[in-house]
């Protein structure tokens, strides 16, 4: 996934899934050259942080695999999933092994069994519904938008398509386009300011150009209006209000898309720092910087 919807999909995905799970995107399958889009493995500590978060929380509550399309999904598609869930179970397999042998690596008796490593579900993402995914693994419906495949596959197909407009859906119908995409902004701009969902949505949005203005039909021209309204007033707040927490999530999130580590010490300067105009001069060094030291000169 290489284009700008790709990679803000990853980026909301494994930032959405990040307040209640470790969750990290491009997985390597080391067994095959392969790559999860998001892997998400649930942390106990932050259930209660879960529970809030809707279809995304439900969706999270094992280990799982992400892996969303821009297109509805195709059976050859789905396979290739399926082979990197099974790959990634054996390669966490091998590493519960070789945990074990370094702890007693003098042991003469033989290993005792080790505990089974839990079998990760699949959770494929697309627009539209997948008709010969659906019939090929007798998926059945659990929920609007949501199709379980048969138990041993451990897999569940979501249909943005089909998701209600809710308040539980908004992240994930955030991962959708046309009229759809403008519909889950607009339902996103309506929340209180202080909702988790922006924190994590609205810096990416703004991240990746989707406050720009894009053709749209004459029937989407309310809808594209009063986004861009929303947008342009947000961009203000920041300016004008000293929005420092968001702006400075902002440069964190610029920084992790361009693979850039930040030092503990770094990251917590930029948390701190209360001066939106300096934390907008950091966050267009951010949008395009090779290093640290591009961003903050005088303290790297």
């Amino acid at each position: 996934m290489h284009n700008r919807s790709d990679q803000f999909t990853k980026s909301l995905l494994r930032d959405g899934l990040s307040l209640a799970s470790a969750a990290e995107t491009e997985v390597e399958v080391l067994a095959a050259t392969q790559k999860i889009d998001v892997y998400s493995v649930p942390d106990p500590a932050r259930e209660s942080e879960r529970a809030a978060m809707g279809l995304l929380g439900e969706l999270s509550a094992e280990p799982s695999l992400f892996e969303p399309f821009n297109g509805t999904p195709s059976l050859r598609q789905v396979r290739h999933c399926l082979r990197k869930q099974l790959t990634w179970h054996h390669e966490l397999e091998r590493r519960v092994r070789s945990a074990a042998r370094s702890v007693a690596p003098d042991e003469d008796t033989d290993t005792p069994p080790q505990p089974a490593v839990a079998f990760p579900a699949l959770v494929v993402i697309g627009p539209g519904r997948p008709e010969t995914v659906l019939d090929a693994y007798r998926c059945e419906p659990v929920q609007a938008g949501v199709y379980q495949a048969v138990p041993g596959l451990a897999m569940r197909v979501v249909v943005l398509a089909e998701l209600p407009r809710t308040r539980a859906t908004l992240l994930l119908r955030l991962l959708g386009s046309g009229r759809r995409f403008r519909e889950a902004v607009a339902d996103l701009a309506a929340l209180p300011r202080d909702a988790w969902e922006k924190s994590v949505a609205v810096p990416l949005l703004l991240h990746f150009g989707f406050d720009q203005q894009e053709p749209t039909t004459d029937e989407e021209d309310d809808v594209s209006a009063a986004i861009q309204a929303w947008f342009e007033e947000y961009k203000q707040q920041l300016r004008n209000e000293g929005r420092a927490e968001e702006a400075a999530r902002a440069v964190l999130t610029a920084l992790r898309v361009r693979g850039i580590a930040v030092p503990d010490i770094l990251r917590k300067r930029i948390l701190i720092e209360k001066d939106p105009e300096l934390l907008e001069r950091w966050l267009e060094r951010a949008i395009v910087a090779a290093s640290i030291a591009d961003v903050l000169p005088d303290l790297s």
